[in-house]
């Protein structure tokens, strides 16, 4: 994926993030924000903005950071 692959998804998550701020606090949207993207971001997508989240994410707004911890945390069976 190229940078500018990548500065599109940081806008995007970072805008899904904005409009889901009505939530109340910032862990119940960033929970709507990782549902949106577990949901409708391609594997490839996910993966690339978890790696950014990981190595940067200077540009992810908290929600999106709070959202992305949440795409990596081990899934209850």
């Amino acid at each position: 994926m190229s940078d500018q692959q990548l500065q599109n998804l940081i806008r995007m998550i970072n805008q899904i993030s904005d409009n889901n701020l009505h939530h109340g606090d910032e862990g119940e949207a960033a929970e709507v924000v990782a549902t949106h993207i577990k949901k409708f971001w391609a594997r490839s997508m996910k993966q690339k903005i978890i790696d950014y989240a990981e190595s940067d994410g200077t540009e992810l707004s908290t929600v999106s950071r709070l959202a992305v911890k949440r795409l990596t945390a081990p899934q209850p069976s």
